[in-house]
């Protein structure tokens, strides 16, 4: 099953300049009104534009584990199943992978009270809610988080000037500089 996924996936690969340059030409040359069944070979290159993308979702390093194994089952399975996997099945399968990656989050032990909030309220909310605070939300809530540790550092008492410096830049900072400065520059200073 997994050569099949190769070498389908390689074939892709190596046939998309030419589907890519040979569909404005098939769009041109198609008939102001199109006839009321398909021809033959309409579905069968539907099923290979199906399969094409299949194949790059496949191929995308991003693709979680759920992606997987739901694409690599429409990829197996009939047209049908492959029209099912690009219209519904692919948002279930990445949302299932957002639930994963927001699990995995909340179980590490590292996480602070800004993230563990956020990443419940995701994983109560919407599909858009959890691949929101994936994409945006968990950097703001640790820049959240971070920004109290580096408040409880100022607030220790006789800290040296140079270490209250490095808090008070990182504060006025991105959340860049918010994260380096607690995971490394207060050890530095």
């Amino acid at each position: 099953m997994k050569l099949t996924r190769a070498a389908l996936a390689l074939t892709a690969g190596a046939l998309a300049p030419a589907l890519l340059l040979a569909t404005p030409s098939l769009a041109s040359a198609a008939p102001a009104l199109a006839p009321v069944s398909a021809p033959a070979g309409a579905a069968a290159d539907s099923d290979a534009d199906n399969r094409f993308a299949i194949a790059k979702i496949l191929g995308d390093p991003a693709s979680g584990k759920a992606v997987i194994r739901a694409a690599g089952w429409a990829l197996d399975g009939t047209p049908a199943d492959r029209v099912a996997f690009l219209t519904t099945g692919y948002a279930r399968a990445q949302d299932e992978d957002n639930r994963f990656a927001i699990a995995k989050i909340l179980g590490d032990p590292a996480s602070g009270r800004g993230v563990i909030r956020a990443a419940n309220r995701a994983l109560d909310g919407t599909a858009a809610d959890r691949a929101a605070f994936l994409k945006t939300g968990l950097r703001l809530a640790q820049a959240e988080d971070d920004r109290v540790a580096a408040a409880r550092i100022l607030g220790r008492p006789g800290i040296s000037d140079a270490l209250r410096a490095a808090a008070e830049k990182a504060i006025d900072g991105t959340p860049e500089d918010l994260r380096y400065f607690i995971t490394v520059g207060q050890y530095q200073v």
